[in-house]
């Protein structure tokens, strides 16, 4: 029996293609440190995009059947890595430095559940595999204390810098940690714009694959400091089917547009309720009111989010949705949004023109 090369190793996995970039595998440069022994034993790691790859589990069991199949190899180890990419230019990098992404989610009117999305979002990214953090950028009503359950003033470093609080895996900022439960904030633009500046610049947010910002509903003057100041990579509108709710989505989408950072999608929430008796799906607030926007606005309907009774109830108790009830229709929607944004990502990484400064060549190569 010959034994098994590189080579082989190679073709056997070319097959397999990133449904995203529509190439193999080998060809994207995905395939990595192959080490073959004696008697056969091969190991090679895939290099992902992103640590939160909502396919890696095919792409490691496809390579492992792929290449067990060869003649001469007794057994296959595929090591799942990740390097997520980033298209932040040097300008860019004093601002949230190792922080790769910055995902915005915005919505044009209050009421539509753009907290809820937001925490979820950030732990279904977590539970896939990044490293992930959430910044509470609703100064007037901030609701991340209550929704994952954390409260008190955070740490402060000798140098004046904010440790972010942590729950569930996440780091959290939020001006609720700084002003109490009860405590309100009466504050005008300039103070906004100064405390919204100070959760970019001091707060140690560490290597993050991804931050996710809850922006404060409609287009004042937070939404439009962070739009303006913070490195976004891309955002997120969430609406509900309600005619009234999609007027002001288009509104928050038109404010992305004029700063120029790309809206990955809008999410729908409270889509439909589900009967949990018969299964059977009701549309409370109207019906294709989302897609209806998407398909006008030219960007893709990313989630349908179910109205689901328990969805408030585990915020309001610190446990949000995909902690606890991570097997329901309302997690799986947004396990759905979840993967769609890192996607989305991966491919406006890649595609990002190469970039170069005087001292680093910043090139982003598939």
């Amino acid at each position: 029996m010959s034994a098994v090369t590189e080579a082989d190793i190679l073709n056997a996995l070319r097959p397999i293609q990133d449904p995203d970039f529509n190439r193999s595998i080998v060809d994207l440069g995905f395939v990595k440190n192959i080490e073959i022994a004696s008697d056969g034993r091969v190991s090679f790691k895939i290099e992902l995009t992103t640590p939160a790859c909502p396919v890696k589990e095919q792409f490691q069991s496809a390579a492992q059947t792929a290449v067990a199949a060869l003649p001469g190899v007794s057994s296959v180890e595929v090591e799942m890595t990740a390097n997520t990419r980033s298209a932040k230019r040097p300008t860019e990098q004093e601002v949230l430095p190792g922080v790769k992404n910055v995902i915005a989610v915005a919505s044009g009117k209050g009421g539509v559940g753009k907290s809820t999305v937001s925490v979820n979002l950030a732990l279904a990214l977590a539970q896939m595999g990044g490293e992930v953090g959430l910044l509470d950028a609703d100064i007037y009503g901030p609701s991340i204390p209550l929704m994952l359950n954390v409260s008190g003033t955070p740490e402060v470093t000798p140098d004046r810098k904010i440790i972010p609080r942590e729950s569930y895996g996440l780091r959290l900022m939020s001006i609720g940690f700084l002003v109490g439960d009860d405590g309100p904030v009466i504050w005008r633009g300039p103070m906004v714009h100064g405390v919204v500046q100070q959760f970019l610049s001091d707060v140690l947010w560490g290597e993050l694959d991804y931050l996710v910002i809850d922006l404060p509903p409609g287009t004042g003057d937070a939404a439009l400091t962070l739009c303006q100041t913070a490195p976004l990579s891309g955002a997120v509108i969430v609406t509900t089917p309600q005619e009234v709710s999609l007027i002001d989505a288009r509104k928050g989408l038109k404010m992305f547009e004029r700063v120029n950072v790309p809206v990955l999608g809008i999410a729908e929430n409270m889509s439909y309720f589900l009967c949990p008796s018969c299964d059977a799906r009701h549309h409370v607030f109207g019906t294709g009111g989302g897609a209806r926007t998407a398909e006008e606005l030219n960007v893709p309907l990313v989630a349908q989010i179910p109205l689901q009774p328990d969805v408030v109830d585990s915020g309001d108790t610190g446990k949000p949705t995909m902690i606890a009830q991570p097997d329901s229709s309302a997690a799986a929607a947004i396990r759905e949004l979840a993967g769609s944004v890192v996607r989305k990502l991966s491919l406006l990484n890649a595609e990002a023109p190469p970039i170069l400064d005087s001292n680093i060549e910043w090139v982003n190569t598939p």
